[in-house]
């Protein structure tokens, strides 16, 4: 949720972006100047995790092929990501834009277009949590939270954890 609540502060229409969460204590530990400049103290809880974010994901590479290259070291306890997606609510049809016609500017006209933000988060422990936030009810009492929301999304961020032999 605290994610969440930092992504909503940086407004709409934002890139991906992909942390990995890692320890408090082990960054207390490792990384004692950036810990300082945090204002993480020697007095964080065992099970606190700081979110670390990432370079940004290569711009010609779909969601699925980057996931798909992602992995993370042992020193990192688990993954979240956070990114915006048009859904289209109501209908089970597979629906097609007009051939010729911006994909994009095609599916924010339609009636039924709904944006939302979605960040997911998942442990080497197999722990998951997802926030999602239509653009159309933005506020903070307005954020939907739960394990199993956006289930294809934590599922692929656990796969980033694995190792090659499980």
């Amino acid at each position: 949720m605290e994610l969440e609540r930092h992504s909503s502060e940086k407004g709409w229409d934002q890139p991906i972006r992909v942390y990995a969460l890692v320890a408090t204590t082990d960054l207390v530990e490792r990384e004692p100047a950036l810990a300082e400049m945090l204002g993480l103290g020697e007095d964080v809880a065992a099970d606190d995790l700081t979110p670390v974010e990432q370079e940004p994901l290569p711009s010609e590479m779909s969601i699925e092929e980057a996931l798909g290259r992602m992995a993370w070291p042992e020193t990192v306890a688990g993954c979240a990501l956070v990114m915006e997606r048009l859904v289209m609510k109501g209908s089970d049809e597979t629906v097609a834009p007009p051939e010729g016609t911006d994909t994009g500017q095609w599916a924010k006209d339609q009636p039924d277009a709904e944006e939302v933000r979605m960040v997911a988060g998942v442990l080497r422990d197999g722990s998951r949590h997802s926030a999602l936030r239509m653009r159309k009810y933005d506020s903070e009492d307005q954020v939907l939270n739960g394990e199993d929301l956006v289930p294809a999304l934590t599922s692929a961020l656990a796969l980033t954890l694995s190792d090659d032999e499980d």
